[in-house]
């Protein structure tokens, strides 16, 4: 399996995985979740109108609000630059040739997002069928004298995100590193809120299994 590459600060990085917290503690979502933004939008309405008569400007509205977020999260989950902004492209494709099979039983942006999702995973199998390695786009690499860069840990956090499943590791990219609160990763995912606290606690759970140091180097290398 190829590597994912996380932009987030490696600080907070090493800390979130650090905090392994409990399954759907509350107190932990709620700081989490201090800094999320709402899936439930007031455009959110006037977007899927104005998309389902054609209204070319109401796609530009939608890029411009959500094209950033859009482009990160394909991004995380592909690993490349380029990758992400394919994967978004297509994922605009897909929404003005299926936008009359959107019937509201979900949010506008989640029925957009999960098509983004979806759209980044067929890229990444179809790419890992062809036998093609999944890189890391190295300008996404952070400068080495930056103040809390450490290549040697984005390294080591990148290789263990690779050996979660796909499942572990969306929830954990979504979560930590997006900011999507767990209700929205429940719709953009189509699970239940509380298997998506579940995925998040056991993919931290072996995330800290996988970059603990061995007991001897913890120890000073003392027998």
């Amino acid at each position: 399996m190829g590597s994912v590459g996380v932009m987030l600060h490696w600080g907070q990085r090493i800390a979130l995985v650090a905090d392994g917290g409990e399954p759907g503690g509350e107190a932990a979502d709620h700081k989490a979740g201090a800094n999320r933004t709402t899936s439930v939008l007031p455009e959110d309405a006037a977007l899927a109108a104005g998309c389902r008569a054609g209204d070319l400007s109401a796609y530009e509205r939608l890029y411009q609000l959500h094209g950033v977020r859009m482009r990160n999260l394909a991004r995380n989950i592909l690993g490349s630059r380029n990758d992400a902004e394919d994967a978004v492209q297509e994922t605009f494709l897909k929404i003005q040739r299926g936008i009359n099979g959107f019937r509201g039983q979900s949010s506008f942006l989640t029925w957009a997002f999960r098509i983004l999702v979806n759209t980044c995973h067929d890229q990444r199998r179809s790419r890992m069928r062809q036998g093609e390695r999944v890189l890391n786009d190295p300008l996404d690499a952070p400068d080495p004298r930056a103040p809390g860069a450490h290549p040697s840990l984005r390294l080591a956090l990148e290789q263990a995100l690779a050996q979660l499943t796909e499942h572990q590791r969306d929830v954990f990219l979504m979560y930590e590193v997006e900011g999507f609160r767990h209700s929205e990763i429940a719709g953009l995912l189509e699970i239940s809120e509380a298997a998506s606290k579940n995925t998040l606690f056991q993919a931290k759970k072996n995330l800290r299994i996988m970059l603990e140091p061995p007991r001897g180097a913890q120890a000073g290398g003392a027998p």
